[in-house]
């Protein structure tokens, strides 16, 4: 008996491995299947089927990119046969005879859906529905081609304007305004390029205009509005128009209130390049009301003042209102501050003992 079984066990083995000896070399099959748009098709089932397409014997599954792949395949030739899942049993989308499957080899066949063969059974209103979808598809790719571009030449034109290489930013800009003249953030750094260039009249023409856009855009950036009032508050600075430069930086400290130290410091340090000591003085106030730790805008408050001081009858020196209090402040703040060798000068020429008693002005 217990021979028996050992040659019933051995019978069994043999015939494993004869079957396993009789199916031989497999083969593989890749490909992609793409609708008559040319679009990869994101899901369905491409199938092998050894009899015209009746019998689907290898079902492999299209994924996302519109891509399959199948492996384990007896050599031979099949009908290809591609469905969607919402087909019914029995019917199919497309089929391609002829396909090889070769031993040991992995046969590229792809189910191309724009071929002639397959659109010229189509009906004359599904192929005037795939040229109109097709003239639409060319057209939002020449338009997002366009915007890669433009996006390319505004990264170029920032860091240019960062480099002071304001000529080479300025002609991105311009090209690009002409291509998109709806585009705020290219108007802004054509502006920045143009008043790095001293063009400010151009300046003030393309920060309006960014200024413009950017308020009628369906979500408007306040950054993007505060930094174009405060660059054209910058730009009237610049070109001796101090009156108009005011109110350019309290709208840009409206539009984007987060940042209005900023702003208003930089106004200050705009007047004070420019030789304006009242108007940086007056800006500097302005921002020690929104940003009372801060101590740049103190000296830059007292720097503004420190020109209007005086010599009394005994050859002291008298400082103006406020100028020693910002002074101290400064002082207060940023002890080892990159002013303050020059505060403390100023201290002493004035016999100051350094010590702060400051109070912000109140907005």
């Amino acid at each position: 008996m217990k021979l028996r079984s050992l040659l019933s066990l051995g019978a069994a083995a043999l015939l494993s491995v004869a079957m396993a000896s009789a199916q031989g070399p497999t083969g593989k099959i890749h490909g992609r299947v793409t609708d008559p748009t040319g679009v990869p098709k994101n899901i369905g089932t491409v199938s092998l089927s050894s009899d015209g397409g009746h019998t689907l014997k290898y079902n492999f599954p299209v994924n996302a990119s519109g891509d399959f792949t199948g492996d384990n395949i007896p050599p031979g030739t099949y009908t290809l046969v591609f469905r969607t899942p919402d087909m019914p049993e029995g019917k199919i989308a497309d089929q391609i005879e002829g396909v090889k499957i070769v031993a040991g080899e992995d046969t590229a066949q792809d189910d191309d859906l724009s071929r002639k063969e397959y659109i010229d059974k189509m009906t004359p209103e599904q192929k005037k529905q795939i040229e109109e979808f097709k003239k639409k598809n060319a057209e939002v790719t020449k338009v997002n081609q366009v915007i890669k571009n433009l996006n390319a030449d505004l990264a170029e034109a920032r860091t240019a304007n960062h480099d002071k290489k304001y000529d080479v930013a300025e002609t991105l800009m311009l090209k690009d305004t002409g291509l998109k003249p709806d585009g705020e953030l290219l108007w802004y750094e054509l502006g920045l390029a143009q008043m790095g260039l001293k063009k400010y009249d151009d300046a003030a023409t393309s920060l309006k205009k960014t200024i413009e856009l950017a308020a009628a855009s369906k979500k408007p950036s306040p950054e993007l509005i505060g930094g174009a009032h405060s660059a054209l508050g910058e730009t009237y600075g610049r070109n001796n128009k101090p009156q108009d430069a005011g109110p350019e930086y309290d709208e840009a400290a409206k539009a984007n209130p987060t940042k209005a130290g900023t702003y208003y410091t930089n106004e200050a340090v705009v007047f004070s390049n420019t030789g304006n000591a009242d108007a940086q003085a007056a800006a500097a106030d302005k921002a020690i009301a929104v940003s009372p730790n801060d101590p740049l805008p103190y000296y830059l408050k007292g720097q503004g003042l420190v020109s209007k001081m005086t010599v009394d009858a005994k050859g002291n020196y008298i400082a103006p209102p406020g100028c020693i209090e910002a002074y101290q402040k400064y002082l207060e703040l940023a002890p080892t501050g990159p002013y303050a060798n020059d505060v403390k000068a100023v201290l002493e020429a004035t016999k100051t003992q350094v010590t702060s008693k400051y109070k912000a002005p109140k907005k």
